[in-house]
């Protein structure tokens, strides 16, 4: 009997026979999604109910075990892949998917971790209320994970990140106990606001459970339009007068590169409707009938001023959809291209003209042959500047090249992905060491002995 045997036995009795996995059947688990890191856990246990993970985190910190915790595995920063010891345990949470309870007059809804964000978004639209978190991957991404990391998404500019949408927690700490803070309240000033502590920290202080998350009224309608612009100044002054037109009803404004609509039309066969440099899709909701007049005034104002060049306002929900399309189908089209070296930055709206230029320039001299497919989310400062057509030999170099020109603008190398291992030595070049320091008393705090997804935002020691 090997050394591992009596902990697959305990955590079987825990969650019974099928629910912990061994050999290949941990295949799916084991890797990222975008097939960069590749694990090889003890094994992959998939508990029922909140208390079967407290008995699972238990057992592991007993034997000194570490634990990586796992939602829909479909992070960009490699967060919630084990490493290749043969030594850890994944946690996955994949059978947790109970809305325990939606409140449509309080406008909140409690979930367990293991719900699949479209499954929490449908069970809202029920109740004609939203969960704004918009997202690629809302198909499969769970709302653990969510947490976890923050996540952003297309809505961020009128709702916020997914911090501001979390009133209270469920979670397990690294000892196997349980904090329960499932309040729905709006104002909760007892103290501490120890939920905060678990959300964007990438399960490296505990594992969340279960959650209550705020809930908005359903926009009743929408206007979304694709406009082309002369340049990242035009874009950013359009920006300005959207919020004066449009104001709280304006939910995304997003940038795209010429070249990335280029990329979808030739691998994924979508053609824009307009096309230049530089393409802003622009959405708004609202319950007032008056949105698409406000819309409409604003692409006026956009040719009256030379802010745009051409242009569409979607005239029905299907239209809108394919607009939409376009700008979800880049990171496919990118991969389809070849793939690239991938940065989640953000930067002062305003200085992203400025910033583009310097990485461009920075890019061209450390890889000439570099080709750029940029975009993401301008109205909050938030772009994918994803580096293509680069030799594995001169990653680094882009990586560190992009990360210090965000740097030089104030800006962060992760805007909504999170560190994970992808991002965390670069997080700890660039860190300063108040920094440093503040985050590993945090980590050393809570999780003393390291075992809760170790390697991931914390750099390991020595």
């Amino acid at each position: 009997m090997s050394d591992e045997a009596p902990l697959l036995d305990t955590l079987r009795s825990i969650c019974g026979d099928a629910a912990v996995l061994t050999g290949g059947d941990m295949a799916a688990y084991a890797t990222d999604w975008r097939d960069m890191f590749h694990g090889k856990p003890l094994c992959v246990v998939r508990p029922a109910e909140t208390a079967e993970v407290a008995q699972c985190v238990a057992a592991c910190a007993e034997t000194g075990t570490a634990i990586v915790p796992q939602g829909g595995n479909t992070g960009l920063a490699g967060g919630a892949t084990p490493d290749d010891s043969g030594t850890q345990v994944i946690v996955a949470l994949d059978r947790m998917t109970a809305i325990r309870r939606i409140d449509p007059v309080g406008m909140t809804i409690e979930v367990e971790a293991g719900a699949i964000l479209q499954t929490v978004k449908d069970a809202a639209g029920d109740e004609n209320r939203l969960l704004p978190i918009s997202l690629a991957a809302e198909g499969s991404a769970r709302i653990g994970g969510l947490i976890a990391t923050n996540a952003g998404g297309v809505d961020v500019l009128r709702y916020g990140m997914t911090r501001g949408l979390v009133l209270g927690l469920e979670v397990v700490l690294p000892d196997g106990q349980i904090l329960s803070r499932l309040r729905h309240l709006r104002k909760d000033n007892a103290g501490y606001d120890l939920k905060q502590l678990f959300i964007g920290t990438e399960g490296t202080l505990g594992i969340v459970t279960a959650a209550v998350l705020r809930l908005v009224p359903q926009p009743r309608h929408r206007a979304t339009a694709l406009i082309a612009v002369p340049d990242i100044a035009s874009a950013i002054a359009l920006y300005a007068r959207a919020q004066d037109e449009v104001g709280e009803a304006l939910s995304a404004f997003e940038l795209i590169s010429g070249a990335g609509l280029d990329l979808v039309a030739e691998h994924m066969g979508q053609t824009a409707p307009v096309t230049a440099d530089w393409v802003l899709l622009i959405e708004a909701g609202s319950s007032l009938p008056s949105l698409r007049e406000a819309a409409e005034k604003l692409l006026e104002t956009a040719f009256e001023e030379g802010w745009a060049t051409d242009g569409v306002l979607a005239e029905s929900e299907a239209q809108a959809d394919a607009l939409w399309q376009l700008r979800e189908s880049l990171t496919e089209a990118e991969g389809k291209a070849g793939g690239a070296i991938k940065h989640d930055i953000s930067v002062p709206i305003t200085g992203i003209a400025a910033f583009l230029q310097e990485a461009g320039n920075m890019l061209r001299a450390v890889a000439p042959e570099a080709k750029f497919n940029v975009f993401g989310h301008l109205g909050d400062g938030n772009l994918h500047y994803n580096v293509m057509n680069v030799t594995r030999e001169d990653a680094a170099k882009v990586n560190a090249a992009v990360h210090d020109v965000v740097a030089a603008h104030h800006g962060s190398i992760s805007a909504e992905h999170g560190l994970g291992q992808y991002r965390v030595a670069e997080w700890a070049r660039l860190a300063s060491q108040p920094e440093h320091d503040l985050t590993r008393r945090i980590k050393d705090a809570l999780d003393p002995d390291g075992l809760i997804n170790p390697g991931k935002v914390v750099p390991k020691r020595g």
